[in-house]
Formats: C-alpha cells, structure tokens, sequence
C-alpha cells in the first residue's frame, strides 16, 4: 500500500462508505479487518455503495488481516465497533507510521483513550461524524443519511483532511470535539438501545408515546450526567435535537439494531455503559440508562462470543 495513502481500519457499514467513497475519488486505501466474509467479498469484487439516489456502484479496494503487509501508513481512520477498539489498536502498532496519526470517528466513549495507550496520544485525534450507512451484505454497504465530519485540531491531520474533502465529506475543525461527541454519546443512548430493543426504525420511537416517554428519559439522564462533568452539548434543548435526528433518519435502522440482527456484539457498553459508569463518579441516578443498558445485554448475550464484524 502506498503509505501517503489512507487505511481504513474495520470492514463494516461506516467502513464500507468511507472506502467507496474516497475510493471512487481516487484516493489509494487498503481496508484492515478480521470479519472472514466481508475480507473476502472486498478481495473478490471490491466494495460497493449504494447513494441516497440509489445509484450503485463498485470499487475495488485492498483487504487484509494482515497489519504487516501494510507498515509505514501514515493516515488511518478507525471505524470498528467500540468493543474492538483495543484489537484495531493493537494492530495499529504493527503498521502505523511513527509521525502518523489515526483518526477516530468511533461510536461511544473510551476509544480515543484505548487507542491513546498503544499508539500515544500524539498518533490519535478524534473526531465526530453524524453519517449513517446500513450494511446490506458483506462488502456492500448503503448510505442512510448526509452529515459532517467533525474534527479537532491536529498537526498531523491535514493530508487527510484533503483527502475526505476531496471524497465530497463535509469537514469541520471544532475547539470542542469532546463536547461535540457528548452530543452524539446523547443522541445514540437515546436512539439506539430502544431501536434494537424493540426492532423498529429510528421515527418509529416518535410514534409511540411510550417509546417517545423512555426516550425523552434517557436523554435527561444523560444530560444531567453531562452537566455534572462540566460538558458543554453543542445544542440548546436535548431533547429536541434527539427527536429532530429520530425524524431526519425515521427509515434508517441503528447500528445497534443491525448488531442485534446479526447476532453480533453491541456497543451498549460503550454508550449506555460508558455515561452510566460517568454517573456514579458524578452521584446522579440514571435509572432508565441502567436498564436499557441491561436489557441490551441481556438481549445479546448468548451470542456476545461472536466478533464477525470488523
């Protein structure tokens, strides 16, 4: 792989748009995952998109398991699910060059600082993006929603960002990506545990007077436990930026509840868990995020050995 080039670490949904994408502009990527199937349906006849205007196209892509075979790339972009963060680190040891940086556009709390402990802070940068992709098959992948990227300042992220600029992404560069990614941590523990709970669409929860009550809970919760840590959400009133996304993205399943689908793991530990967790070091209750959290677990943990995506 050419090491001015651009990996995209996992072989998922977000994986699978982002490589289309910068691929159909003509960026050189490889895609570094351990789901068998999709590494190789990607090796066998490249990565294919469907737009929002439902226009399908392929690109042929790179796709390994192997991290050696890529040593020296400067730029990475994680998108695998939050419980395999410490894995994509891991790998990141093996081949991320040691002035370059990965980028985390991750789903949760906690992957910067995973990444941060086997990379060191100077090769990890976070950011945020409101995106959404629905996988269809191995290696195929819809879009199901527009949205921007945001980023925090990072010496090392400018090639990149040129790079998915000139893919067509939406880039902004915030002072305040943390508070940024509470936003979106508060959008999907009030979204996602209840989509894959109840196997429904994102606007179905705006058509059910109960789903809409323990929705509206759950933000309040998670707003309470934001406050006590001194986090800035970058709206006004939760509640009506959670149900304005429900609304914008009312066809779009959640990535929880295409993990559900799947029988595969959830990032509930990493969203409901994560500001759980933020609550008892604050002392605020949050009763309905606990159960959600539990619930999820509970729903999932039969197959919770099952790692097939990424």
């Amino acid at each position: 792989m050419n090491p001015e080039g651009v990996l995209i670490v996992g072989t998922g949904a977000m994986a699978c748009l982002f490589a289309a994408r910068l691929a159909a502009v003509g960026v050189p990527l490889a895609m570094l995952g351990n789901w068998q199937a999709a590494l190789q349906a990607l090796s066998r006849q490249g990565v294919a998109l469907t737009t929002l205007s439902g226009e399908r196209a392929v690109y042929p892509v790179l796709a390994t398991s192997e991290p050696d075979s890529l040593r020296g790339v400067r730029q990475a972009i994680v998108l695998v699910k939050a419980w395999q963060t410490e894995r994509a680190a891991k790998q990141l040891q093996d081949c991320l060059a040691s002035e370059g940086v990965a980028l985390t556009l991750q789903n949760g709390w906690g992957n910067r600082e995973t990444l941060s402990d086997y990379l060191g802070a100077e090769r990890v940068a976070l950011g945020v993006t409101t995106l959404a992709a629905t996988l269809l098959a191995p290696g195929e992948v819809r879009q199901a929603g527009e949205g921007i990227i945001s980023i925090g300042e990072h010496a090392r992220l400018g090639p990149l960002v040129a790079y998915l600029r000139r893919a067509g992404f939406t880039i902004e560069v915030s002072s305040d990506v943390e508070g940024l990614l509470w936003g979106k941590l508060v959008i999907n523990v009030a979204i996602n545990p209840l989509t894959a709970l109840l196997g429904v669409p994102n606007g179905e929860l705006l058509r059910r007077p109960m789903a809409q009550a323990l929705m509206r809970h759950a933000v309040d919760e998670a707003t309470r436990v934001a406050k006590a840590q001194g986090i800035d959400l970058p709206y006004a009133n939760a509640v009506e930026a959670v149900e304005a996304v429900a609304q914008r993205t009312a066809e779009n399943l959640s990535s929880m509840l295409q993990d559900v689908r799947r029988a595969a793991p959830t990032e509930i530990d990493a969203i409901c868990g994560a500001i759980v967790r933020a609550a008892h070091q604050v002392g605020v209750p949050t009763p309905v995020l606990e159960t959600l959290w539990l619930l999820v677990r509970a729903l999932v943990e039969e197959s919770s050995s099952d790692l097939r995506v990424g």
